[in-house]
């Protein structure tokens, strides 16, 4: 993406450059996979989505990124993508978190985090206190080991840009 700094504003154009790249893929996506596509979409941040932002804004627990995100975006469904790519509704972060407490994250310099994102694999992306985000090794969280994949929210929200543009181009996901 350009070099626009990490507001709503650039949320606003990453939505539109995913969008974009799923509309292409989703007009031959029938015709290129034997299946009719569910929906994809990043949806924006409705009444509710932003009641769970304010919510989130006041826990002790996270950082300014995230809620900058969810202010704009109320979660993001790309089933068809890949393995598909989910980025959770704050309600969803939330709920999770007060069920299941933080995550573990060892590899960390702050090692609590809270689930955010998984693909259709059941591998799980986890946004440390400090900002940066992991990738779980396996599906499940129990013994999880992780591998970082972005030191900040708006470097893995370009990165998934760029696997959705990718599969939309070659059918290639990359390696989120």
């Amino acid at each position: 993406m350009d070099q626009l700094s990490y507001s709503a504003a650039w949320l606003s154009r990453w939505r539109e450059e995913i969008t974009d790249a799923v509309s292409s893929m989703i007009s031959t996506f029938e015709e290129t996979y034997g299946y009719e596509p569910g929906t994809n979409e990043v949806r924006v941040a409705d009444e509710e989505d932003l009641r769970a932002a304010r919510d989130y804004g006041r826990e002790l627990l996270g950082f300014e990124d995230l809620l900058t995100f969810y202010e704009s975006i109320g979660e993001v469904v790309l089933p068809e993508v890949g393995n598909g790519y989910f980025v959770h509704s704050a309600r969803d972060v939330l709920h999770r978190l007060a069920e299941e407490g933080s995550v573990f994250v060892p590899e960390a310099d702050d090692p609590h985090g809270m689930v955010i994102a998984s693909n259709g694999g059941g591998i799980l992306y986890v946004a440390d206190w400090g900002g940066a985000i992991h990738r779980s090794r396996t599906a499940s969280l129990d013994d999880a080991e992780f591998d970082k994949v972005a030191d900040n929210l708006p470097d893995f929200l370009d990165y998934i840009r760029r696997c959705v543009v990718r599969f939309a181009e070659t059918g290639a996901t990359g390696d989120l």
